[in-house]
């Protein structure tokens, strides 16, 4: 499986969950065994989520150079479609190696592209037997695009605002503030963990504060990133300072008592927890 799917698939998570809800329906109203969407990369063109019936004929992760590949014709053709009756008896497609390769014959392709108008790479289907798509089937599988669309594009804000949203705050030598706002999901929840001690360790930071003032708890839930992470800093020897406690956090920390448990300094304010690492601001006298 390709460096490029390992990525792609962790940064278009609703896109892969949300095709894989919608190629069972597809599967069913074109009648053919295999729906697939792929996304088109520097020099190739890779599955990023696939539905197969019967057998596998495309796995997730498989990877066709660009030029070699389905993909290509159908986002070079003006209607940005390409369907065939039988791949292994057209001119053009059974000179690809890749249509000895899969074996099959019936074939219907779409551009997906983001809300931008930008080529993100193309929605899918196939079967191992001949398939003869009237234009009302390009239509439907072009309007499931439609709605992948919207799909990437909230992938991609989502990632945006993922890769912005590990606030670290440089103090001063060995110190850094930590600043959460909104909600954790498990994919930022990973990113914080990694970009932390990642800092943490290329920084020689002794102390993390911690500031929770912005966190938005959502089904009562505490997210367990930060006892993870905080138990992770202390094996690096880094200390953390928790600060930004808000009533919510309050109330549920009473019930749960999952900081209390922690070898972690609670203070009300960044001001307190710079005085108690013993961090004092001098005022510079102006001439």
């Amino acid at each position: 499986m390709s460096n490029e799917y390992n990525l792609a698939s962790s940064e278009y998570h609703s896109l892969i969950a949300t095709s894989k809800k919608l190629f069972h329906s597809i599967s069913k109203h074109l009648n053919v065994q295999t729906a697939y969407v792929t996304r088109r990369g520097d020099d190739a063109m890779t599955v990023l989520s696939s539905y197969n019936e019967k057998e596998e004929i495309i796995p997730e992760g498989y990877s066709v150079k660009y030029g070699d590949t389905y993909c290509r014709l159908i986002i070079m053709n003006e209607n940005n479609e390409m369907h065939k009756l039988n791949l292994a008896e057209d001119a053009i497609t059974k000179e690809l190696e890749v249509t000895s390769q899969l074996g099959v014959k019936g074939f219907l392709g779409v551009t997906l592209r983001d809300l931008q108008g930008d080529v993100f790479g193309t929605l899918c289907v196939m079967d191992k037997e001949e398939k003869n798509f009237c234009q009302s089937d390009i239509e439907y599988l072009q309007s499931m695009a439609d709605i992948l669309s919207y799909i990437v594009d909230l992938d991609q804000t989502k990632f945006n605002m993922n890769y912005l949203s590990v606030p670290i705050i440089p103090i001063t030598e060995g110190i850094a503030c930590l600043s959460i706002q909104g909600v954790i999901d498990e994919i930022r929840a990973e990113k914080i963990i990694n970009t932390v001690l990642e800092y943490g360790s290329s920084h020689d930071t002794v102390y993390f504060i911690i500031d929770l003032s912005g966190l938005l708890i959502l089904d009562g839930v505490f997210p367990t990133v930060f006892i993870n992470l905080v138990k992770s800093l202390k094996i690096m020897g880094i200390e953390s300072i928790l600060t930004g406690i808000t009533p919510d956090l309050a109330i549920h920390e009473k019930e749960s008592g999952q900081l209390s448990q922690l070898p972690i300094v609670k203070v009300r304010n960044l001001e307190s927890a710079l005085k108690y690492i013993g961090f004092h601001l001098t005022e510079t006298p102006t001439h």
